[in-house]
């Protein structure tokens, strides 16, 4: 039970508090029981707010998933770069693959999400248009860092070469991703990580492993 103090301090958060409670409390239900399980009133008790503050805030229940899906894949990829560190292109390269198949990118929760999600997706074109959004930011910003790698390597990293190895790079990094994240004891610790620096690394032609430890 919300005692009244608590609901009077809630009532005191700014907008984007607010907003963002909404948020936490649809991804939260999405994760549980999809988009049909995340109601506005489930979404209204799980923030402990009233269904008209949700409708203060945003126009729909849809305009709600979307934010919510929008947040969710914005921050694995800004959680995924952030780990992207090292001294050298081949470095950042290796930690960002090592960072794509690891908690708390990779857990249950994130693809649990995506389950979730992916339903709406196929269904609503604004939805269509933020995952064609994330998958391309992503996507590029991995193209780059291939092509500082192989510019570190002395080998040619135009776009023609770069673009192709990004997608089949991605591809193997979402693939693990799922596993990873669906059967989480199905795997070592470490075995995913391993699996995809040496598929990573097979794609560009060179050796990745341990590149994230000694450089």
């Amino acid at each position: 039970m919300t005692v009244q103090g608590d609901r009077r301090k809630f009532r005191r958060e700014g907008a984007d508090q607010r907003k963002e409670a909404l948020v936490r409390a649809t991804l939260g239900l999405i994760a549980e029981e999809g988009v049909r399980g995340a109601t506005v009133r489930a979404i209204a008790e799980r923030a402990e707010v009233t269904q008209g503050l949700i409708r203060h805030y945003f126009s729909t229940k849809e305009d709600l998933v979307l934010a919510a899906y929008t947040q969710h894949m914005d921050a694995l990829t800004e959680q995924t770069f952030a780990k992207a560190e090292g001294a050298t292109p081949r470095a950042r390269l290796a930690a960002l693959v090592v960072a794509s198949v690891t908690p708390p990118v990779a857990d249950a929760g994130s693809v649990a999400l995506w389950a979730g999600f992916l339903t709406q997706v196929r269904q609503d074109a604004r939805m269509q248009e933020v995952h064609a959004r994330s998958y391309h930011g992503f996507r590029d910003r991995l193209e780059a860092l291939i092509a500082e790698v192989l510019a570190q390597d002395g080998r040619a990293a135009d776009s023609r070469d770069c673009r192709p190895l990004a997608i089949a790079c991605n591809a193997v990094i979402d693939g693990l991703w799922l596993e990873g994240g669906a059967l989480p004891d199905a795997f070592q610790e470490g075995e995913l990580a391993a699996i995809a620096v040496q598929s990573v690394g097979a794609i560009l032609g060179m050796n990745l492993t341990g590149t994230e430890a000694q450089e």
